[in-house]
């Protein structure tokens, strides 16, 4: 027997055929894709979705995505893979070039995750380590996350949103929202004004992958008595910066 052809791998095979699907995929064509037998994928698919791998799409009796579990798993290897240590370092050496707390995060259904966080030296500061989630609507790097998916894929996620007015300025339209982030994919950077937490702001900047695809988001905020709005988007070419550094991570 080929070790590596084996029950296990076939399996992985076909997760990371879910995956790079992005989306529901019939057993036909999976089938088709695959060069298994129809039966032996339904075994397959059966098991790991008892095992919470795989969920089938809600309306479509055999159609498939990734399950709850396989995300939570991709994002724990996410953020404990060899390169953390090294994406640290590229956070500390941003918050001492600019003097205020950055963060990396990545889009997780309808908020943000934070990948990791690196604390200014200040005594002003949010309570938000790695792991923590934030809603993606009223957040700079989940604006700016949302505003580098295709247009179908965002509003789909905004339908799915619940919003809340965290302050006055927090955008609970979801069309007033579909506006702000067709500004963002403009322009290439999103800002949090006072939009989450009265008297903070944030600017965020996207991390882009070989493939040219934004696969997370590089962001500082500041107190707006310290650092105002204006001053923090000055922030912004070293923000770029810091962000080609951490997609050589990914």
């Amino acid at each position: 027997m080929n070790k590596a052809d084996t029950p296990t791998l076939r399996a992985f095979s076909l997760l990371e055929h879910l995956i790079a699907a992005n989306g529901p995929v019939s057993l036909a064509d999976i089938a088709h894709d695959i060069d298994l037998p129809k039966a032996s994928l339904h075994r397959m698919l059966a098991s790991l979705e008892a095992g919470g791998l795989v969920i089938r799409e809600p309306g479509q009796k055999n159609a498939y995505v990734i399950g709850p579990r396989l995300s939570q798993l991709g994002l724990g290897v996410m953020m404990h893979s060899g390169a953390r240590r090294l994406r640290h370092a590229i956070l500390g050496r941003l918050v001492a070039d600019l003097g205020e707390t950055c963060n990396l995060t990545m889009l997780h259904e309808t908020e943000v995750l934070y990948l990791d966080r690196m604390e200014a030296p200040w005594p002003l500061r949010l309570d938000l380590k790695p792991g923590s989630h934030v809603p993606a609507y009223c957040s700079a790097s989940g604006k700016l996350l949302l505003a580098m998916l295709p247009r179908d894929e965002r509003s789909a996620l905004i339908r799915a949103m619940h919003f809340h007015g965290f302050t006055a300025n927090t955008l609970t339209d979801p069309e007033l929202l579909e506006s702000e982030l067709d500004r963002i994919a403009h322009k290439g950077i999103a800002v949090d004004n006072e939009e989450f937490v009265i008297g903070i702001a944030c600017v965020a900047a996207p991390v882009i992958d070989e493939q040219g695809q934004c696969i997370a988001a590089v962001a500082v905020h500041a107190p707006v008595s310290r650092t105002p709005l204006p001053r923090a988007l000055e922030f912004v070419p070293r923000l770029q910066e810091a962000a080609k550094e951490l997609a050589a991570t990914f």
